[in-house]
């Protein structure tokens, strides 16, 4: 395929670039690189079926392609939050403009959304048929209503002009190519932790997550580009096993061989107290489900690190 991929040289798309162009496919890739780094896809800049365009999506681009995956928008809350006119925009304009295209070509779109459009969940597991629980005018507002608004639009040129629209919704994900000043836990933790520098648990440390290596979300996010039929619901990508904030310290802290100490801090506004997802579709849909253990994947992403910083 010819496949337009937006946020190409983010921590996702440039893992997604590297798969896409592993499997033969021809990439055109697009990135403002407003929080992207050219540094992680360099190494695909030489490859014939590789095209890099700096591009921002909240302006039209024209081309024609078989498929569009977009995952342009910074996804840590320190750099959507950093300018949240341009996130909110980024989410809006940028899904309306690449739906256009889908529209004009007949080209698969695929949107990366978040669990962030659940909120602060009321019920866990998450489930794709839960509505969420989410503040509409508070500081995460830019990303989960702009997230929100994205699904929207897709639905809606799926019903209405029948544009073969998908949605995954990803759980929290880490692993290589993730920023040093991101602001997410795990980055967080393992750089804190690898300067010796205390570790910041904000709150009291037993709100969850549940973490998903990269290269099980990739595989998970190809399947769904790939399915031969067209999936009618957004489809939850994560790993489903929880962890607390404190949990996953003590983890890092062993990988590392850190001295560091955690720090407790207050919760920022609207943090979610849980984030779990339920995999059942991706399981039944895709045959999906993630296989790197915590352990084996926070190793791994502590070996990056040790490299960048």
């Amino acid at each position: 395929m010819k496949v337009l991929l937006t946020g190409a040289a983010g921590f996702l798309g440039s893992h997604l670039s590297q798969r896409l162009i592993d499997d033969n496919h021809q990439v055109i890739a697009l990135d403002d690189l407003s929080t992207g780094s050219m540094t992680n896809i360099k190494h695909l800049l030489q490859n014939p079926n590789f095209t890099f365009v700096e591009h921002d999506v909240r302006k039209p681009y024209k081309t024609d392609i078989d498929a569009i995956l977009n995952f342009a928008c910074p996804a840590s809350p320190i750099h959507y939050q950093s300018d949240p006119v341009r996130t909110i925009e980024t989410n809006f304009l940028g899904i309306i403009n690449l739906l256009h295209l889908a529209k004009e070509t007949g080209a698969i779109i695929l949107q990366a959304s978040t669990s962030e459009v659940y909120g602060d969940p009321t019920e866990s597991p998450q489930k794709e048929t839960y509505w969420g629980n989410v503040n509409p005018i508070g500081i995460r507002s830019c990303y989960d209503e702009g997230k929100r608004a994205a699904e929207t639009l897709c639905f809606d040129y799926k019903r209405q002009y029948e544009v073969d629209a998908r949605v995954v919704r990803i759980f929290n994900t880490y692993g290589p190519n993730m920023s040093v000043g991101d602001g997410r836990v795990i980055s967080n933790f393992i750089v804190q932790a690898l300067r010796n520098e205390p570790i910041t648990i904000y709150g009291d440390g037993k709100q969850t997550r549940s973490f998903c290596y990269v290269s099980d979300l990739v595989e998970g996010i190809y399947q769904m580009l790939t399915l031969q039929k067209k999936p009618s619901a957004p489809i939850n990508l994560g790993n489903p096993h929880e962890n607390t904030m404190l949990d996953i310290g003590r983890i890092i802290l062993d990988a590392t061989a850190s001295k560091s100490e955690f720090i407790f801090m207050d919760l920022p506004s609207d943090d979610p107290r849980q984030r779990n997802p339920d995999i059942s579709s991706a399981k039944e849909v895709l045959n999906w489900q993630p296989k790197v253990l915590l352990t084996d994947g926070i190793t791994k992403t502590v070996d990056y690190f040790r490299k960048v910083i």
